[in-house]
């Protein structure tokens, strides 16, 4: 099971700090995670200037100039952020027996290491 979902909200721990124009301690959802990769692609965060050739669409409006669009980043640079202390945590998981409709089985969840609470 991976510890970083899409929908996960992450704070970036490393790189420059915000002061600097950087993106550590920035906090963002998971917009895609590219497993074979490990990486992620955080919303408002590391921002890259592309080139798109100019075009046209079906109804004549020009596309494409400079684009800033989200690019990857390493999953080891960010760190799940605990819902109730709103900090970077390390996560956990355990094994819960669930019961759905008479049949019960064994569930692994996530959970923040510092306040216990699932994710």
């Amino acid at each position: 099971m991976a510890n970083i979902k899409k929908g996960d909200l992450v704070e970036v721990i490393t790189g420059r700090r915000q002061e600097k124009g950087g993106d550590r301690g920035k906090q963002g959802k998971v917009i895609q995670v590219l497993v074979e990769k490990n990486r992620v692609i955080v919303e408002g965060v590391n921002f890259v200037t592309k080139h798109v050739r100019v075009g046209q669409t079906q109804g004549g409006t020009k596309t494409g100039g400079i684009e800033k669009h989200e690019a990857s980043i390493h999953v080891s640079n960010v760190a799940l952020v605990d819902p109730e202390t709103k900090k970077p945590t390390r996560v956990g998981f355990r094994n819960e027996e669930v019961t759905k409709d008479g049949v019960t089985k064994t569930v692994r969840v996530r959970y923040a290491k510092k306040s216990g609470k699932d994710l």
